[in-house]
């Protein structure tokens, strides 16, 4: 494992990465130590609206009012990121990054209205067994760059890959232009 913990960080799949569940993916780290690491793909809206699925947090939705696909692991689990207050602490909210969280569904939205501003729902997850996600970064799969407050609640989740990409330092911008099928190029 790498010395240093990828949680609250983003991966961004590399144009090489061709496993179609990651393919041109952004994913948010919630959990990553010695036994594994646990994500959320932050760019795969699935068509069904939240009220459908969720009708009580409809009104702290971020925009689009959609559930995510969060991975392929157990799609049937549903994950609720919270775009949290300054100093928000709650039973309900395990902290990600100092304006993310996680927080449970099964709490009053009305409860958490002064901590979270709004929240995103994902069924399923992207799970790494122990060292897994160390050995495909180290292969050159993902990219691993700091997430903005916003990313996990953007309003463009389509154009989230190339807007990642575009903002980094260096050589990465470049990647934010190859071409969806590089045999069309």
């Amino acid at each position: 494992m790498t010395d240093t913990s990828l949680r609250g960080r983003l991966l961004v799949s590399t144009p090489g990465l061709r496993d179609p569940n990651f393919d041109r993916t952004v994913v948010l780290v919630l959990e990553h130590d010695g036994d594994g690491a646990l994500g959320l793909v932050l760019n795969r809206p699935s068509g069904t609206p939240l009220h459908e699925v969720l009708p009580t947090w409809q009104g702290m939705s971020s925009d689009p009012p959609l559930v995510f696909v969060g991975g392929p692991v157990d799609e049937s689990a549903a994950i609720c990121l919270g775009s949290c207050r300054p100093g928000a602490t709650s039973e309900a909210i395990q902290v990600v990054s100092p304006t993310v969280g996680v927080v449970d569904l099964d709490t009053d939205p009305e409860r958490l209205t002064h901590l979270v501003a709004y929240v995103r729902v994902f069924a399923g997850y992207a799970g790494w067994g122990g060292g897994q996600l160390d050995d495909e970064v180290e292969a050159g799969g993902w990219f691993v760059v700091d997430a903005l407050p916003g990313d996990p609640f953007t309003s463009s989740p389509g154009g989230l890959w190339r807007a990642v990409l575009r903002r980094q330092p260096g050589r990465l911008p470049l990647f934010s232009t190859f071409p969806d099928d590089p045999t069309h190029n």
